[in-house]
């Protein structure tokens, strides 16, 4: 390969032949030094994005945002406007940046950056995304206590980028991709929100005997009945790690991760392909489940050959996810080593239930509101690849 052919991509826009140029960052990118006081009352309504506010590697601002108001923030903030790009140095291997669109402070922990001498700003932001650009500022980084990266070792940083119009080009097009994925995980969320707001108002409490909101053409009063009379359960053996599915498209929906205040481990529903006490199909709940066992505990109840009432196993499911996410089970955790449900309560646990025809429309209406969740899941996880190749081949 010849050094020309070294400075030139292996993808580019068509149009563009030039070879890259070398720039070293204290020639291109500026650092601002603006720190503002944010007990001013200037700043009030502007929101306060640190690196804890920023998901790693994509860029994306997360829920958690307030404004400095809302923060009561005392001590010196930097100021950025839009289009500036916001870098935090405090542990680089984390990733955390993004490509500001609207006014605000971020944490003395981040550089607010901005290109100069044809650096363009969308191609800087891109750069910070490069795997050459995460090595060099790792490395940089190891040190005694936290790790960072301070301005004199990225001014030292050298990198390829070709003329203003290609960097435009290449910039605009990644961060059309990300508005791409941000577009799909909102949706992801408004839609579990959604469900999450549908299985309180469907599915009756107790005392209730009739939901909120049904579909037209039922009146009937659902029935209370026990688990055990309505699902055949089963205690045994979880199944292994190559006998259920991990993919959002199956019915993993309750998550079984621990709550860090008192160790509890929530109930895990998944579909099985075959295992000594399950069949295709069949649910599994995870009554005893520590921490990095997931899975693979010695405790679980199969549910749901349809026996006695339930049509089919959706129903059924859409049940116990509302069970679980109203925190039903946690009242009949006990243990010493590790919390777990004995099989008394498994058993005992009341369900409501509507006739055979209610059931069958409130499990297919769950069922393809889960596949649309799945499927924005599933599309901001293709971007996200699709993205991670683009910068290894669009970049020198």
């Amino acid at each position: 390969m010849t050094e020309k052919e070294k400075r030139m991509p292996m993808l580019r826009f068509p149009g563009f032949t030039n070879p890259w140029e070398q720039r070293k960052w204290s020639d291109v990118v500026d650092i601002s030094t603006e720190m503002v006081n944010p007990t001013s009352g200037e700043f009030d309504n502007m929101p306060h994005i640190a690196p804890g506010n920023i998901e790693s590697f994509t860029g994306r601002i997360l829920d958690n945002v307030k404004t400095v108001k809302e923060e009561q923030l005392i001590s010196g903030k930097f100021r950025f406007r839009p289009n500036d790009v916001v870098y935090g140095k405090i542990n680089p291997q984390l990733g955390k940046y993004f490509f500001a669109r609207t006014d605000g402070l971020t944490s003395a922990d981040a550089y607010v950056l901005n290109g100069k001498n044809g650096l363009t700003q969308k191609f800087l932001y891109s750069v910070l995304q490069t795997e050459d650009f995460f090595k060099y500022s790792v490395s940089v980084s190891k040190r005694s206590g936290m790790p960072k990266i301070n301005r004199d070792e990225l001014n030292a940083y050298s990198f390829f980028a070709p003329s203003e119009d290609e960097q435009e080009r290449i910039g605009g097009f990644l961060l059309d991709i990300d508005n791409l994925i941000t577009l799909h995980h909102r949706k992801c969320n408004e839609l579990k929100e959604l469900k999450k707001g549908l299985l309180q108002q469907m599915f009756p409490k107790k005392e209730e005997c009739v939901p909120r909101i049904r579909f037209p053409g039922f009146t009937d009063p659902w029935e209370q009945r026990k688990l055990c009379e309505v699902a055949q359960i089963t205690m045994g053996q979880s199944p292994d790690g190559s006998t259920y599915s991990d993919t959002p498209s199956t019915y993993i929906l309750v998550q079984g991760n621990a709550d860090l205040k008192d160790g509890w481990v929530s109930p895990r529903i998944w579909t099985t392909q075959k295992t000594k006490t399950a069949e295709a199909g069949d649910l599994i709940m995870s009554v005893r489940a520590p921490a990095g066992a997931m899975g693979k505990t010695a405790y679980d109840v199969v549910l749901g050959r349809g026996v006695a009432g339930i049509k089919g196993n959706e129903f059924l499911f859409q049940t116990l996810v509302k069970m679980d996410g109203n925190g039903y089970w946690k009242k009949f955790a006990a243990g010493s080593t590790f919390e777990s449900i004995n099989s008394d309560a498994v058993n005992n646990a009341v369900i409501m239930i509507p006739k055979d025809e209610e059931q069958a429309k409130i499990g297919a209406f769950f069922d393809d509101l889960d596949r649309t969740i799945a499927l924005h899941h599933r599309k901001c996880n293709e971007l996200k690849e699709l993205k991670k190749g683009l910068l290894q081949q669009m970049f020198v």
